[in-house]
């Protein structure tokens, strides 16, 4: 099972098919985006600063305006009370609120310190993060390219294997981007971390 959250950025299409038993949830006015691309959604969670008035569906979790949650990380708190653990974000990104994409990147860290793996979609990209003791493996065409950031405090115990630049038990900072622009060499790249969070993100050039 997968939670699929549609939020009310910038949506470039599905990046996986949806399955009959996976979760699709509407963030706000990412209920214009499902209706506009034939989606329907298990649940709409809004405050509703998006949409103008409440459509008529009859699974919604209303929110209150003033609040600590943005639309996106509470509809992954209601997928994860759900039994949830693989999210895919879409309509994270893009448009004129770079605020949002970056709260949506610190939501990744928020699922994988708890357990879970998600994915924030744009345009040809994607990007994911592993927190204390995590690791993954990364898929890509030939010509991706793939980026390394510290995400919080120091990242100590990088890894970064079948890459042409590669790290080990390495410590990357916040405030020095030392794991931009890396390349594949092999199909598959592991990139692992002993303490602190890694963004994790993959570029596919045309």
């Amino acid at each position: 099972m997968a939670c699929f959250i549609i939020g009310a950025g910038s949506f470039y299409g599905l990046p996986v098919s949806v399955q009959r038993t996976d979760m699709v949830i509407a963030a706000d006015g990412g209920w214009h985006t499902c209706r506009e691309n034939g989606i329907t959604p298990t649940l709409l969670v809004a405050d509703f600063d998006s949409l103008d008035a409440a459509p008529a569906f009859d699974h919604i979790l209303r929110l209150p305006v003033e609040k600590d949650d943005t639309d996106m990380i509470r509809a992954v708190k209601e997928g994860f009370d759900r039994g949830e653990r693989e999210f895919h974000l879409l309509g994270g990104m893009g448009g004129h609120r770079t605020d949002h994409t970056v709260a949506n990147m610190q939501t990744l860290a928020y699922i994988a310190r708890r357990g879970g793996q998600g994915w924030l979609y744009g345009n040809g990209e994607r990007f994911t993060a592993i927190c204390d003791g995590g690791e993954i493996t990364l898929t890509a065409g030939q010509n991706s390219v793939f980026s390394v950031f510290c995400l919080g405090a120091d990242a100590e115990g990088v890894t970064i294997e079948n890459a042409k630049y590669p790290l080990t038990d390495a410590v990357l900072t916040a405030d020095f981007p030392l794991g931009v622009s890396n390349h594949f060499i092999r199909q598959a790249v592991r990139v692992a971390v002993r303490r602190g969070c890694l963004l994790i993100g993959i570029t596919d050039k045309e």
